[in-house]
């Protein structure tokens, strides 16, 4: 007997068809898990009926059903993963709450694809969606489900009510399964230029996953780091010629008469002897050698007189006002104080 038809005997026709489920507006995708539909009433004996060979119905990942023939829309595809690691519907924050911190989420080459990444494949080519979900997860790889672990969740980020892996931790996923050199530099390249995160974000990232062992990932992170610098110099050059800062000696070395070098800054103006240094370095365990050097250099140069603004790239980007004035700031507080020891300026 077909379900879904009338029965005998005056009883009214099962309420547990695709039409009264999702007839109602904004339902949003027919996906439903097996507990969902037990939920509406319809048992495992029908739903494993409906999703027979021809059927209306089809299980497109354990215990997750599409309701409708044919091929998933990238949209489904999308709900059915996070359907699949959740054992339940996604949580969705309250308007202006934080996400659970256990909340699966998507990453890899589909989250640079709801980023909107150009260089990212289209989500519906993808053979995989990739889904981040904690270490402890008791979960398995299969269909096009590709479960990824992670020892400490990153906050997601909500996309078209998808929650999704900010970037950094999206890349990570993504070229820890690319093995094409250009494919690698041009989604790095546009994380950077794009705006979507900085070089040092995503070069963090990637020590943590162990990525940097990797010949073209090396090769990539490299000029990813180049670009980065290059793009905060020129922010800084932006700066000062945006918010009327006297024009500084651009990209130089200091060393004292006949003595040591002194290491080299961003922009210098020695009448306030103020130096502007972008601090672009890269935390890594491995660098604490360099850590201890850079320390001393600023506080050499502090020592002789020379004031030391530090500007991160994120900063440049995101607060040039307010790092104009604290630039500002420095150049006027040095014109009340004792003139410094002459330092020799030389091009870097």
């Amino acid at each position: 007997m077909n379900p879904t038809s009338p029965t005998s005997g005056g009883e009214s026709p099962t309420p547990l068809s695709p039409r009264p489920l999702y007839s109602r507006p904004g339902s949003g995708p027919r996906v439903l898990t097996s507990r969902q539909l037990r939920e509406h009433g319809v048992g495992a004996a029908e739903t494993a009926e409906r999703c027979r060979p021809g059927g209306p119905w089809q299980q497109v990942l354990p215990g997750v059903h599409l309701l409708h023939p044919g091929p998933p829309t990238s949209e489904e595809r999308l709900h059915a993963v996070l359907l699949y690691a959740a054992g339940r519907p996604p949580a969705v924050p309250a308007q202006g709450g934080a996400a659970p911190a256990e909340q699966p989420m998507i990453t890899g080459l589909a989250a640079l694809a709801l980023h909107r990444f150009s260089s990212a494949p289209p989500l519906l080519s993808l053979d995989r969606v990739e889904v981040l979900v904690p270490r402890i997860r008791r979960l398995r790889t299969t269909g096009f489900a590709l479960v990824v672990r992670a020892q400490v969740m990153p906050p997601p980020q909500q996309i078209t009510g998808v929650p999704v892996a900010p970037v950094p931790r999206a890349l990570a996923d993504a070229v820890g399964g690319l093995s094409d050199a250009c494919t690698v530099r041009r989604l790095l390249t546009e994380a950077v230029r794009g705006g979507h995160c900085e070089a040092t974000a995503i070069v963090r990232e990637f020590s943590q996953a162990r990525l940097l062992n990797l010949p073209h990932v090396v090769d990539a992170v490299h000029a990813l780091l180049a670009e980065g610098r290059a793009l905060a110099e020129g922010r800084l050059y932006g700066l000062v010629r945006e918010h009327g800062l006297p024009d500084p000696l651009w990209n130089v070395d200091l060393r004292l008469p006949g003595g040591p070098h002194l290491g080299g800054v961003d922009a210098y103006w020695p009448e306030q002897a103020v130096a502007v240094e972008i601090d672009a370095r890269v935390p890594r365990q491995e660098d604490d050698a360099l850590w201890a050097q850079y320390a001393r250099k600023r506080e050499h140069l502090e020592q002789l007189g020379i004031t030391v603004v530090h500007v991160t790239p994120r900063a440049l980007r995101d607060a040039p006002e307010h790092q104009a004035a604290v630039v500002r700031t420095a150049l006027m507080a040095a014109d009340d104080q004792e003139p410094g020891p002459y330092v020799v300026v030389l091009p870097r």
